[in-house]
């Protein structure tokens, strides 16, 4: 942080075409930016402090809350939520997670914010004893926030450096935050992934979306599809796309978007390990999103198979550069850098491949 924003592009572009020089001969357009502040649609804000005197930010060396709210970060409809959660800290009762000591209840506070305005807000308990409390106070929360939409409890009883547990415990009378993309709305649930840069998320499947219409494909595949942003915008009439993601609630939410949107005809949701070589038949177009380990062996799967064209989104290069070089009957041909996560030396990359 500190350095000029353009030095930062100018950095992540130079290091990806230095990953790809044994593949000379790709078309890179220029970096996708990002606005340099306020771009931050979600705020993993873990509680230190005490109850009348809450940090909503970090913990220190020491474990001493460092409060973080004035960071500009964040997009205003998530840090105008900040003074409001620390006074409802104080109205019920909630006494911040000690770690030394293993007392206490709150955690984290997971504050997520729609292009709408729209919020999702979760607080990570270690038992279930403030619920009550946070059921009491609910109503005054939702007048002081008219925007929140959806308020869940989770459960972290372990004493893990993680920021959310297993269980979610839905408070409101909504579980899913829609999540307007222009053409598509996306519907997130507690636990959903979902990129934290919006503005570059929707620059990214957008030009996932004219790259697959340069190649025309009549079926595709779209891997570790999350809630399905990949699989929708790619969709039209006539293209079939199966998405396969692991998780049965984002294919659930995936499903619902699908039907919002009109294209339940043009577009299909498994439940499946992504990961995994599959037993079908490739399609024209395989997109991969995978985490940052990789796509693992389906690199070889798809080395071997008759896939016409492969469209890969990477927030890790040396993953994606080891993935490449796994798939040899594949020759990078496109490639674009999308700064996710300006001031940090992470990056977001779309590349697109086609059989040699």
């Amino acid at each position: 942080m500190g350095e000029p924003y353009a030095a930062q592009t100018t950095a992540k572009d130079s290091a990806l075409h230095e990953l790809f020089n044994q593949w000379p001969s790709v078309e890179w357009l220029p970096p996708f930016e990002s606005a340099e502040s306020y771009f931050r649609n979600k705020a993993k804000l873990m509680v230190g402090g005490t109850v009348q005197q809450p940090t909503l930010g970090i913990l220190g060396p020491d474990f001493t809350g460092v409060d973080l709210t004035g960071c500009p970060l964040y997009e205003p409809a998530v840090s105008e939520s900040f003074p409001v959660l620390t006074a409802f800290i104080r109205r019920a009762q909630l006494t911040p997670f000690h770690v030394p000591s293993g007392r206490g209840e709150l955690k984290n506070i997971l504050v997520t914010a729609a292009p709408t305005g729209l919020l999702m807000i979760r607080f990570v308990l270690r038992s279930t004893e403030p619920i009550v409390r946070i059921r009491k106070h609910l109503p005054w929360l939702c007048d002081q926030l008219p925007n929140l939409e959806v308020v869940t409890a989770n459960l972290l009883p372990e004493r893990k450096a993680v920021p959310e547990g297993k269980e979610e415990i839905v408070l409101g009378s909504a579980n899913t935050l829609p999540f307007n993309l222009g053409d598509i709305t996306l519907f997130l649930q507690p636990r959903s992934f979902f990129q934290t840069n919006t503005a570059v998320a929707r620059g990214l499947y957008e030009t996932a979306r004219e790259w697959t219409d340069d190649l025309a494909p009549h079926t595709v595949w779209d891997m570790f599809c999350g809630v399905g942003g990949f699989a929708l915008y790619c969709a039209r009439p006539g293209r079939r796309i199966t998405g396969v993601e692991i998780s049965g609630a984002a294919v659930h939410s995936a499903k619902v978007a699908a039907a919002n949107a009109g294209l339940s005809d043009d577009v299909d949701f498994r439940e499946d390990d992504a990961s995994r070589a599959p037993t079908a038949s490739a399609p024209d177009l395989v997109i991969v999103n995978p985490p940052r380990r990789g796509i693992g062996q389906l690199a070889h799967w798809l080395n071997e198979s008759n896939a016409g064209a492969v469209l890969y989104s990477s927030c890790n290069p040396d993953s994606l550069v080891k993935d490449l070089r796994t798939m040899p009957a594949f020759a990078p041909i496109r490639a674009r850098v999308f700064d996710m996560f300006p001031h940090t030396d992470h990056v977001e990359t779309l590349v697109l491949l086609t059989r040699v």
